[in-house]
Protein backbone atom coordinates (compact mmCIF):
# COMPACT_ATOMS: atom_id res chain seq x y z
CA UNK A 1 0.00 0.00 0.00
CA UNK A 2 3.08 2.65 1.17
CA UNK A 3 4.55 1.69 -2.22
CA UNK A 4 1.37 2.44 -4.05
CA UNK A 5 1.26 5.38 -2.51
CA UNK A 6 4.65 6.67 -3.27
CA UNK A 7 4.39 5.81 -7.20
CA UNK A 8 1.09 7.74 -7.06
CA UNK A 9 2.99 10.76 -5.39
CA UNK A 10 6.47 10.75 -7.95
CA UNK A 11 3.61 10.88 -10.80
CA UNK A 12 1.59 13.77 -9.56
CA UNK A 13 5.17 15.34 -8.96
CA UNK A 14 5.81 14.27 -12.48
CA UNK A 15 3.10 15.87 -13.47
CA UNK A 16 2.87 19.16 -11.50
CA UNK A 17 6.43 20.08 -12.64
CA UNK A 18 5.63 19.44 -16.44
CA UNK A 19 2.69 21.44 -16.56
CA UNK A 20 4.43 23.82 -14.60
CA UNK A 21 7.15 23.99 -17.33
CA UNK A 22 4.61 23.47 -20.32
CA UNK A 23 3.39 26.85 -18.64
CA UNK A 24 6.28 28.72 -17.86
CA UNK A 25 7.79 27.86 -21.73
CA UNK A 26 4.78 28.39 -23.80
CA UNK A 27 4.61 32.27 -21.94
CA UNK A 28 8.06 32.99 -22.02
CA UNK A 29 9.22 32.24 -25.72
CA UNK A 30 6.41 33.68 -27.33
CA UNK A 31 9.04 36.08 -28.34
CA UNK A 32 6.19 38.51 -29.22
CA UNK A 33 5.28 42.13 -27.98
CA UNK A 34 2.22 42.79 -25.95
CA UNK A 35 0.50 46.16 -28.43
CA UNK A 36 0.98 48.05 -24.84
CA UNK A 37 4.61 47.29 -24.46
CA UNK A 38 4.54 48.88 -28.69
CA UNK A 39 2.87 51.49 -27.45
CA UNK A 40 5.16 52.61 -24.69
CA UNK A 41 8.08 51.86 -26.78
CA UNK A 42 7.09 53.95 -29.72
CA UNK A 43 5.90 56.64 -27.30
CA UNK A 44 9.20 57.04 -25.89
CA UNK A 45 10.70 56.88 -29.52
CA UNK A 46 8.20 59.71 -30.19
CA UNK A 47 7.38 57.71 -33.29
CA UNK A 48 4.06 57.77 -34.56
CA UNK A 49 2.85 53.99 -35.71
CA UNK A 50 -0.04 52.32 -36.26
CA UNK A 51 -1.11 48.39 -35.81
CA UNK A 52 -3.27 46.04 -37.67
CA UNK A 53 -4.20 42.78 -38.03
CA UNK A 54 -5.73 41.76 -41.35
CA UNK A 55 -7.42 38.03 -42.41
CA UNK A 56 -5.95 36.58 -45.83
CA UNK A 57 -6.76 32.73 -46.73
CA UNK A 58 -8.14 32.21 -43.41
CA UNK A 59 -4.85 33.42 -41.54
CA UNK A 60 -4.79 36.38 -39.43
CA UNK A 61 -1.56 38.47 -40.37
CA UNK A 62 -0.70 41.06 -37.71
CA UNK A 63 2.10 44.27 -38.61
CA UNK A 64 3.20 47.29 -37.51
CA UNK A 65 3.68 50.47 -39.77
CA UNK A 66 5.86 53.35 -39.20
CA UNK A 67 6.96 56.36 -41.67
CA UNK A 68 5.34 58.37 -44.11
CA UNK A 69 2.37 56.71 -45.50
CA UNK A 70 2.32 57.99 -49.29
CA UNK A 71 6.58 57.19 -49.58
CA UNK A 72 8.28 54.62 -50.81
CA UNK A 73 7.82 51.71 -48.65
CA UNK A 74 10.14 49.60 -46.87
CA UNK A 75 9.38 45.91 -45.65
CA UNK A 76 11.32 44.48 -43.02
CA UNK A 77 10.85 40.21 -42.88
CA UNK A 78 11.85 38.67 -39.27
CA UNK A 79 14.02 35.54 -38.97
CA UNK A 80 12.90 32.43 -37.61
CA UNK A 81 11.89 32.35 -34.77
CA UNK A 82 11.21 36.30 -34.48
CA UNK A 83 8.63 38.59 -34.94
CA UNK A 84 8.22 42.39 -36.18
CA UNK A 85 9.98 43.83 -33.37
CA UNK A 86 13.16 42.45 -34.43
CA UNK A 87 13.57 45.52 -37.04
CA UNK A 88 11.83 47.53 -33.94
CA UNK A 89 15.12 50.20 -33.79
CA UNK A 90 14.73 50.47 -37.65
CA UNK A 91 11.17 51.07 -37.52
CA UNK A 92 11.62 54.32 -35.14
CA UNK A 93 14.85 55.50 -37.11
CA UNK A 94 14.12 59.16 -37.48
CA UNK A 95 16.47 58.90 -41.09
CA UNK A 96 14.35 56.25 -42.20
CA UNK A 97 10.76 57.30 -41.49
CA UNK A 98 11.57 60.83 -42.49
CA UNK A 99 11.76 59.13 -46.21
CA UNK A 100 9.69 55.72 -46.47
CA UNK A 101 6.75 54.13 -45.11
CA UNK A 102 8.02 51.06 -42.91
CA UNK A 103 6.29 47.96 -42.43
CA UNK A 104 7.43 44.90 -40.26
CA UNK A 105 4.57 41.87 -40.53
CA UNK A 106 4.88 38.93 -37.98
CA UNK A 107 5.45 36.23 -40.58
CA UNK A 108 2.72 33.34 -40.30
CA UNK A 109 3.12 31.22 -37.06
CA UNK A 110 5.00 34.31 -35.49
CA UNK A 111 3.93 37.04 -33.26
CA UNK A 112 0.15 37.67 -33.73
CA UNK A 113 -0.17 36.08 -37.20
CA UNK A 114 -1.57 32.72 -36.33
CA UNK A 115 1.03 32.32 -33.84
CA UNK A 116 2.58 28.12 -34.05
CA UNK A 117 0.44 27.56 -36.72
CA UNK A 118 3.74 27.08 -39.31
CA UNK A 119 4.02 27.15 -43.25
CA UNK A 120 6.28 26.11 -45.90
CA UNK A 121 8.32 28.90 -47.80
CA UNK A 122 6.13 28.97 -50.64
CA UNK A 123 2.74 29.24 -49.02
CA UNK A 124 4.33 32.29 -46.79
CA UNK A 125 5.46 34.18 -49.36
CA UNK A 126 1.46 33.60 -51.19
CA UNK A 127 0.04 35.18 -48.18
CA UNK A 128 3.23 38.13 -47.42
CA UNK A 129 2.55 39.24 -51.24
CA UNK A 130 -1.69 39.34 -50.80
CA UNK A 131 -0.56 41.43 -47.36
CA UNK A 132 1.53 43.80 -49.96
CA UNK A 133 -0.34 44.03 -52.44
CA UNK A 134 -3.32 45.18 -50.51
CA UNK A 135 -1.06 47.85 -48.53
CA UNK A 136 0.65 48.48 -52.00
CA UNK A 137 0.31 52.73 -52.09
CA UNK A 138 1.85 52.43 -55.85
CA UNK A 139 5.39 53.35 -54.73
CA UNK A 140 8.15 51.10 -54.83
CA UNK A 141 8.50 48.44 -52.64
CA UNK A 142 12.23 47.16 -51.18
CA UNK A 143 12.07 43.79 -49.28
CA UNK A 144 14.33 43.29 -46.74
CA UNK A 145 14.77 39.66 -45.66
CA UNK A 146 16.85 38.45 -42.37
CA UNK A 147 17.90 34.74 -42.17
CA UNK A 148 15.04 32.41 -42.92
CA UNK A 149 13.61 35.88 -44.11
CA UNK A 150 16.56 35.85 -47.26
CA UNK A 151 14.44 32.75 -48.39
CA UNK A 152 11.07 34.43 -48.41
CA UNK A 153 11.74 37.50 -49.79
CA UNK A 154 13.20 35.84 -53.06
CA UNK A 155 10.19 33.57 -53.01
CA UNK A 156 7.98 36.40 -52.91
CA UNK A 157 9.74 38.18 -56.13
CA UNK A 158 9.78 35.10 -58.02
CA UNK A 159 5.97 34.51 -57.52
CA UNK A 160 5.00 38.13 -58.15
CA UNK A 161 7.99 40.30 -59.30
CA UNK A 162 6.15 42.88 -60.50
CA UNK A 163 5.21 44.10 -56.83
CA UNK A 164 8.96 45.03 -56.29
CA UNK A 165 11.35 47.20 -56.51
CA UNK A 166 14.52 46.06 -54.97
CA UNK A 167 15.60 43.24 -52.16
CA UNK A 168 17.94 43.44 -49.28
CA UNK A 169 19.50 40.21 -48.17
CA UNK A 170 20.86 40.23 -44.71
CA UNK A 171 22.75 36.62 -43.89
CA UNK A 172 20.35 34.89 -46.07
CA UNK A 173 19.98 31.29 -46.34
CA UNK A 174 19.80 30.02 -49.95
CA UNK A 175 22.12 27.22 -50.54
CA UNK A 176 19.82 23.98 -49.98
CA UNK A 177 23.53 22.39 -49.12
CA UNK A 178 24.31 24.67 -46.84
CA UNK A 179 21.59 23.58 -44.84
CA UNK A 180 21.80 20.61 -42.45
CA UNK A 181 18.72 20.21 -40.38
CA UNK A 182 19.09 18.24 -37.45
CA UNK A 183 17.58 14.90 -37.14
CA UNK A 184 16.61 16.04 -33.88
CA UNK A 185 14.20 18.10 -35.49
CA UNK A 186 12.06 15.87 -37.27
CA UNK A 187 10.37 14.06 -34.20
CA UNK A 188 9.90 17.57 -32.55
CA UNK A 189 7.03 18.01 -35.49
CA UNK A 190 4.90 14.76 -34.41
CA UNK A 191 1.65 14.91 -32.43
CA UNK A 192 1.98 14.67 -29.21
CA UNK A 193 5.67 15.73 -29.16
CA UNK A 194 5.12 19.50 -31.22
CA UNK A 195 3.20 20.28 -28.50
CA UNK A 196 5.88 19.96 -25.80
CA UNK A 197 7.87 22.40 -27.80
CA UNK A 198 7.68 25.84 -26.21
CA UNK A 199 6.64 29.43 -27.97
CA UNK A 200 7.83 30.20 -30.92
CA UNK A 201 10.17 27.23 -30.84
CA UNK A 202 7.48 25.26 -32.32
CA UNK A 203 6.96 27.25 -35.34
CA UNK A 204 10.07 28.00 -35.47
CA UNK A 205 11.11 23.76 -35.74
CA UNK A 206 8.72 22.97 -38.39
CA UNK A 207 10.01 25.45 -40.47
CA UNK A 208 13.76 25.01 -40.28
CA UNK A 209 12.87 21.25 -41.18
CA UNK A 210 10.96 22.21 -44.05
CA UNK A 211 13.21 24.63 -45.41
CA UNK A 212 16.14 22.17 -47.19
CA UNK A 213 13.53 20.76 -49.83
CA UNK A 214 12.27 24.15 -49.99
CA UNK A 215 15.24 25.64 -51.15
CA UNK A 216 16.00 22.43 -53.49
CA UNK A 217 12.60 23.56 -54.62
CA UNK A 218 13.23 27.12 -54.96
CA UNK A 219 17.06 26.64 -56.56
CA UNK A 220 15.39 26.12 -60.59
CA UNK A 221 13.94 28.98 -60.40
CA UNK A 222 16.51 31.08 -58.97
CA UNK A 223 17.63 32.23 -62.88
CA UNK A 224 14.38 33.43 -63.39
CA UNK A 225 15.03 36.07 -60.25
CA UNK A 226 15.50 39.64 -62.10
CA UNK A 227 15.15 42.11 -59.06
CA UNK A 228 17.84 44.11 -58.01
CA UNK A 229 19.59 42.42 -55.17
CA UNK A 230 22.06 43.90 -52.51
CA UNK A 231 23.92 41.24 -50.30
CA UNK A 232 25.28 41.72 -46.78
CA UNK A 233 26.70 38.63 -45.08
CA UNK A 234 29.15 38.57 -41.96
CA UNK A 235 32.34 35.78 -43.34
CA UNK A 236 32.06 33.89 -39.50
CA UNK A 237 28.77 33.31 -39.85
CA UNK A 238 28.11 30.23 -37.98
CA UNK A 239 24.14 29.40 -38.75
CA UNK A 240 24.15 30.39 -42.02
CA UNK A 241 27.46 30.10 -43.41
CA UNK A 242 29.03 32.70 -46.15
CA UNK A 243 29.23 29.90 -48.94
CA UNK A 244 25.64 31.42 -49.30
CA UNK A 245 27.00 34.51 -50.86
CA UNK A 246 28.85 32.39 -53.24
CA UNK A 247 25.94 30.53 -53.99
CA UNK A 248 23.45 33.14 -55.07
CA UNK A 249 26.32 35.35 -57.09
CA UNK A 250 25.91 31.55 -59.24
CA UNK A 251 22.15 31.47 -59.21
CA UNK A 252 21.26 35.09 -59.74
CA UNK A 253 22.08 34.84 -63.29
CA UNK A 254 19.15 37.29 -64.33
CA UNK A 255 19.51 39.80 -61.40
CA UNK A 256 19.19 43.64 -62.96
CA UNK A 257 22.00 44.33 -60.38
CA UNK A 258 23.80 42.28 -58.06
CA UNK A 259 25.58 43.49 -54.84
CA UNK A 260 27.64 41.94 -52.47
CA UNK A 261 28.79 43.76 -48.90
CA UNK A 262 30.72 41.37 -46.89
CA UNK A 263 31.82 42.22 -43.11
CA UNK A 264 34.88 40.44 -42.42
CA UNK A 265 34.89 38.93 -38.67
CA UNK A 266 31.13 39.10 -38.75
CA UNK A 267 28.55 36.62 -36.87
CA UNK A 268 24.75 35.68 -37.90
CA UNK A 269 23.33 38.84 -35.97
CA UNK A 270 24.70 41.46 -38.68
CA UNK A 271 21.06 43.20 -38.05
CA UNK A 272 21.63 44.72 -34.38
CA UNK A 273 25.28 44.35 -34.26
CA UNK A 274 26.49 46.05 -37.38
CA UNK A 275 22.73 48.06 -37.49
CA UNK A 276 24.31 51.41 -38.55
CA UNK A 277 25.79 50.00 -41.39
CA UNK A 278 23.03 47.79 -42.64
CA UNK A 279 21.02 51.03 -42.68
CA UNK A 280 23.26 52.63 -43.97
CA UNK A 281 23.91 50.06 -47.13
CA UNK A 282 20.19 50.40 -47.58
CA UNK A 283 19.49 53.94 -47.70
CA UNK A 284 22.15 53.58 -50.43
CA UNK A 285 20.61 50.67 -51.81
CA UNK A 286 16.96 52.53 -52.06
CA UNK A 287 18.46 55.95 -53.71
CA UNK A 288 20.32 53.91 -56.45
CA UNK A 289 19.27 54.00 -59.93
Amino acid sequence: MAGKRKRFLKRKILGFFSLTYLLFAHSCMTMRTSSKDAKVYFEEQKTTFSEQTISIQDRELHYIQTGKKEAATLVFMHGSPGSWDAYKTYLSDTTLTSQFRLIAPDRPGFGKSGFRKSMALQPQAVILNELLSQLDNGKPITLIGHSYGGPLITQMALEQPELYDKLVMLAGALDPDAEKPEKWRKPLTWIPLKYLVPGALKPSNDELWMLKEDLKHLKPRLQNLKTPTLIIHGTEDQLVPYQNVTFMQENFTQVDSLKVISIENENHFIVWSQEQLVKNALLSWVRSD
